[in-house]
């Protein structure tokens, strides 16, 4: 089936939308991770820039904010409105239109002359994020059926894989000439790398293509989950607001709060600095056991975690940032993983995509509202103190969140009474 034929919402027996190539299993889920992957590093390619941004646009720490939230922002109300598309118009069609705005959306940025083309930039990642993200999750579980444990790490991996080689790569990149634009220019090439094949694919039919009724089935929906489902929603989906504003904090406020601290000019190693709470939640997906037995216990080491990073800001000590930084993302990574498969396994397929698309509303509300708030405060209050107060409610919120899940587990070991 054709990208256009599957826009169009075309049934998938239609003789005439044969044809293309017809990849390998392995390609597939090459090419779906590689969208995902590059989607996630080109939002934050910027976030070792960010201190370059600030003089060449005369930002503040709110400006910076205000840029980086504009993309959760957008993504948040494309995984309300559209995240559930992929299940209509297949998810290879989800991808393309991801692909797209994406690089649109990367091409604004670089050539920003003010904040606000700088959010329009940030707007239009978020959209094409919030496209792909239900649909390579579900794309992922559709090709490993026999896998779905390593669906669900491969779809978590990517997210966070993503997000921690983005500043790396930014740091690297911005080595070339013109700092600001060329990491945009390059990432633009890879994303029209993985276009064109994505485009030539032999895709595989829409789950439900609703040919009668095609606007309505891509209206936003109220999501109705089976009373059974209820607890591991909300619990993957607070975990992931708690991590995400942890991770929100460390890719916006923090490379410029280090380059105070510490004295740090080179933007590779921010970018490096910024990336390891991401790194070691990527490591601890991949490699970590995580079940829902370890929720509650990760959840904990991850606030204690954010605790010793922000103590290191305050005492000017590298080595308690790093070990912080390192504790807080290899606890996320376990915490989150082991909800999100709790959730993932819990819900039916044909809500797949709508569903994951909703965790990650909540998710990334953790990107936006607290980080808004931060740079707030940190206007007023200066960051350190900005730092010591975030840490000390992510700490709180870890706790409760960690005895509900607890809690949770013990009323499912309770042996039922005939």
């Amino acid at each position: 089936m054709t990208v256009i034929g599957e826009l169009r919402m075309r049934a998938s027996d239609d003789l005439s939308l044969r044809g293309g190539w017809d990849a390998s299993m392995t390609t597939r889920v090459v090419l779906t991770g590689s969208v995902m992957a590059l989607l996630f590093i080109g939002v934050n390619i910027a976030t070792p820039l960010y201190p370059l941004l600030q003089d060449k646009l005369a930002l503040g720490p709110f400006g910076v904010t205000v840029a980086f939230t504009a993309y959760v922002l957008a993504l948040i109300v494309g995984l309300v409105c559209y995240g559930h598309w992929s299940d209509h118009i297949g998810r290879r069609a989800a991808l393309v239109i991801a692909v797209l705005v994406g690089l649109t959306g990367g091409l604004v940025f670089a050539f920003a002359p003010s904040l606000w083309v700088l959010v329009l930039g940030r707007v239009l990642q978020g959209a094409a994020v919030a496209a792909a993200t239900g649909a390579s999750s579900a794309a992922l579980r559709e090709l490993l059926p026999r896998h779905q444990d390593w669906a669900g790490r491969f779809t978590l991996l990517l997210n966070a894989g993503g997000v921690a080689a983005g500043p790396i790569i930014g740091g690297l990149l911005s080595q070339l000439p013109n700092p600001t634009v060329t990491p945009f220019l390059v990432h633009s090439a890879a994303l029209i790398a993985v276009l064109v094949p994505l485009w030539l694919l032999r895709a595989r039919p829409a789950l439900a293509p609703a040919p009668g009724n095609a606007r309505g089935a891509l209206r936003p929906r109220r999501l109705r989950l089976a009373a059974n489902a209820l607890s591991q929603f909300w619990v993957a989906a607070l975990t992931g607001l708690l991590s995400f504003a942890v991770f929100g904090m460390v890719l916006s406020l923090a490379p410029g709060y280090y380059a105070d601290v510490f004295g740090i000019e080179s933007r590779v190693l921010l970018g490096l600095i910024a990336s390891l709470t991401l790194v070691a939640s990527a490591v601890s997906q991949l490699l970590g056991r995580a079940t829902p037995a370890t929720i509650a216990p990760a959840l904990v080491a991850m606030g204690a975690g954010v605790g010793v990073l922000a103590l290191g800001g305050h005492l000017a000590s590298l080595e308690l940032v790093i070990a912080g930084s390192i504790l807080a993302g290899a606890a996320q990574g376990l915490a989150f993983r082991g909800a999100f498969n709790d959730a993932a396994g819990a819900i039916d397929a044909s809500q797949h995509a709508q569903v994951i698309s909703l965790i990650y509303v909540v998710t990334y509300a953790g990107s936006a509202i607290p980080v808004l708030g931060l740079g707030l405060v940190a206007g007023r209050l200066g960051l350190d103190a900005t730092f010591i107060l975030f840490a000390a409610a992510t700490l709180a919120g870890c706790l409760a969140l960690a005895a509900v899940s607890w809690a949770r587990l013990r009323r499912l070991a309770r042996p039922r009474r005939p």
